[in-house]
Parts: structure tokens; C-alpha cells; sequence
């Protein structure tokens, strides 16, 4: 098995890498079977929309120089190949936004843990949301609202108090942030095969960012969010720390 090794900027991780150069051998990504990636969370969403960027994107391996280090494993030195050999994979389509601005410019980019709509000024955003071409919502008073994976959905979207979705949970989060009209609602959960689109309403009075990960689009007028299923990136896991296991442990946390 060939691996490739991705290393983050920091120190710590960097002197991980230089640990792992001096026992193991290691290709360039493009001759590897497998990309091991050394970083926190951000950093292997940095690799995996990288990645995206190829045909045939490599499994990644994933481990935790960070600080949470949610969708990572544990460092350790010694063993990589058989670790990586003896992984479970998980396979992950991303989403797909689609986001036109009030200028009529549209920006297309994926997300593999949360689109998000924000406002980017002092008076609250004003959204309309249609789901599969029917409005279910005329128009909500908000921060924001959030559309998150159930990779993603521990992130931001739990933030927000939206639930966590098991990885064999076929859904999507719809998650609003800090709603003032209607002010009980708390979201949905959707098929993973909807489609969602949300309306921005007086968006020059009250202007509206989207943000797909970590790319922003700002001034939006319309969004619209799928999962984009021509792409599949497989992560590697621990058999005995597996990420479906992580969010198991979420979900009971007190």
C-alpha cells in the first residue's frame, strides 16, 4: 500500500510529520493509494476539497495534531500501514451550493460539512425556503439557517441547537440561527435527496452571505443546496473509533 502525507501548518503537527517521514516512506498524492492527512478537522476539510479537485479522489486517513479533531483518529507513530489497512471507510457525498448574488453573479461550490446563510449587518435576515420546488416557508426572521450533512451535523449546525444525525441517517439538517419569526421553529430534518432553495428577501436593505464550508459568497439573493452524488470521498477510521461511533458518543453527551 503507497500512502502520501499531507501535514498541516502548525507546529505540532509538523513535527509529527517529520516523526512519521523518518519511519515510514511515503509517495506523492497523485502515486498514492491512500493520503494520510496530519491536522485538525479544518485541515482535512482543506484536503478533502482538494481532493475534489481530481477525478478519482484518494481514501484519506486522518490524524489528529489539532484541537477537537472530531473527523480525525488518534495519533500514533508506530503501525500506520496495518492501522490503515485494518480501517473502515466511510463514504461521504458532499453538498452542492449554488448561490446567485443581488448582482446576478453565480457561484457554485460544495460543502462537505454545512451551507449556511448569514446576515452581514445589524437587522436581522428575512429568508423565504422552498424545498423541492414548494414553499414550506413564506418568510423567516433569523441570523441565519444552516443546511448541514450528517458529517457536518455536529459542527456549526449543533451549535445552532440542531440535532445530530446519524452517518446511516439518509437526511439533512435544515437548521435556523437564533429564529425570531416563526419563533418556535427549530427546523426540519429532509431526505438527503431534497432539494432546497432559499430566497433572500429585501436583500439590498438587509444583505446576506452564504457560506459553503469555508468559502463565502456575499450579497446573495437566491441559494440553492442538493447533495452532488457524481462525487464520493472516503474517509478511514479506526475500527475501534469509528466516526458513526463519535457521533453515537455525541448524542448522549451531558
Amino acid at each position: 500500500m503507497k500512502l502520501a502525507l499531507l501535514v498541516s501548518d502548525s507546529h505540532v503537527a509538523r513535527a509529527a510529520g517529520e516523526a512519521l517521514r523518518k519511519t515510514h516512506e511515503f509517495v506523492a498524492v497523485r502515486e498514492a493509494d491512500v493520503v494520510v492527512a496530519l491536522g485538525g478537522d479544518g485541515f482535512l476539510l482543506h484536503c478533502l476539497h482538494e481532493a475534489m479537485q481530481v477525478q478519482d479522489p484518494k481514501p484519506m486517513f486522518g490524524m489528529n495534531r489539532g484541537t477537537v479533531g472530531f473527523l480525525m483518529n488518534d495519533f500514533k507513530q508506530g503501525g500506520l500501514e496495518k492501522r490503515v489497512a485494518a480501517a473502515k471507510n466511510f463514504v461521504l457525498h458532499p453538498l452542492q451550493m449554488t448561490a446567485t448574488t443581488a448582482s446576478g453573479r453565480t457561484v457554485t461550490h460544495p460543502a462537505i460539512n454545512e451551507v449556511s446563510l448569514l446576515r452581514e449587518t445589524r437587522q436581522a435576515a428575512k429568508i423565504g425556503i422552498a424545498i423541492d420546488g414548494k414553499l414550506r416557508m413564506e418568510e423567516l426572521t433569523c441570523d441565519g439557517v444552516l443546511v448541514a450533512t450528517p458529517a457536518g451535523s455536529t459542527a456549526y449546525n449543533l451549535s445552532a441547537n440542531g440535532p445530530i444525525l446519524p452517518l446511516e441517517a439518509d437526511l439533512l439538517a435544515l437548521t435556523p440561527i437564533s429564529p425570531f419569526r416563526p419563533r418556535r421553529w427549530r427546523g426540519a430534518l429532509l431526505p438527503s435527496a431534497s432539494v432546497i432553495e432559499f430566497e433572500v428577501h429585501e436583500a439590498k436593505k438587509r444583505p446576506i452571505s452564504a457560506v459553503a464550508d469555508q468559502m463565502e459568497v456575499r450579497d446573495v439573493a437566491h441559494v440553492k443546496v442538493a447533495i452532488d452524488r457524481s462525487i464520493s470521498l472516503t474517509l478511514l477510521f479506526d475500527p475501534e473509533y469509528a466516526l458513526d461511533d463519535r457521533i453515537s458518543l455525541e448524542q448522549f453527551a451531558s
